[in-house]
């Protein structure tokens, strides 16, 4: 194992582990404060389409800014798990219209648009376990997200990637490797850090 790798694995734990402490009543706050922080933020409020996640677990919640994007129009894809751990969109629909799925994800039931289709996206809202004062993300190693980037990369598209968190998980320093790539902005229950125009 690599260093940077040692590093993202202990900050991983760390991080983990403190999500794991959280009091059920403040991930319900917090959701709702991440909901509202997040429609402030014009390139999620403002977009036509918003590639997103339906948080699980102790991650910081998606469902209420989920439902207010939808609301107000904006197209909001989820993405859908493959076996290769790529991702495949499909478009949200409300609570209603997800399903479970492995490794205690939901997922929307609609037609399959491709894995390309989150190219289509202005906004994309990535899951992590921390951002730096760089905006450099620490997602959860599973690469999912990273081949998400590096499609978008191929495509020529910029769209503005957002990472909503908790805001002890604003750290000093994320490790990074090559393939890393820094985000526009994070969203706490306490409000919006930008990292880049």
């Amino acid at each position: 194992m690599n260093p940077e790798m040692s590093e993202k694995t202990v900050l991983r734990s760390r991080l983990l582990g403190a999500r794991a402490a959280l009091a059920p009543v403040l991930i319900e706050d917090a959701a709702e404060s991440l909901a509202r922080h997040g429609m402030e933020l014009a390139e999620l409020s403002g977009a036509a389409t918003v590639a997103a996640y339906v948080s699980v677990g102790r991650e910081p919640g998606t469902r209420a800014l989920l439902d207010a994007l939808h609301a107000r129009g904006v197209r909001v894809l989820l993405p859908v798990l493959l076996p290769d751990n790529d991702l495949d969109w499909a478009a949200y629909e409300g609570r209603e219209a997800l399903a479970k799925a492995g490794r205690g994800l939901l997922e929307p039931t609609g037609p399959r648009l491709g894995p390309e289709a989150v190219c289509e996206a202005d906004a994309v809202l990535l899951p992590g376990l921390a951002v730096d004062g760089r905006g450099m993300r620490l997602g959860r190693g599973g690469g999912s997200y990273d081949r998400v980037l590096a499609r978008l990369a191929r495509a020529g598209v910029d769209p503005a990637l957002v990472v909503l968190l908790y805001a002890d998980e604003v750290v000093t320093r994320v490790p990074e490797e090559p393939h890393d790539h820094p985000v526009h902005a994070v969203v706490t229950p306490e409000g919006v850090t930008r990292f880049r125009p």
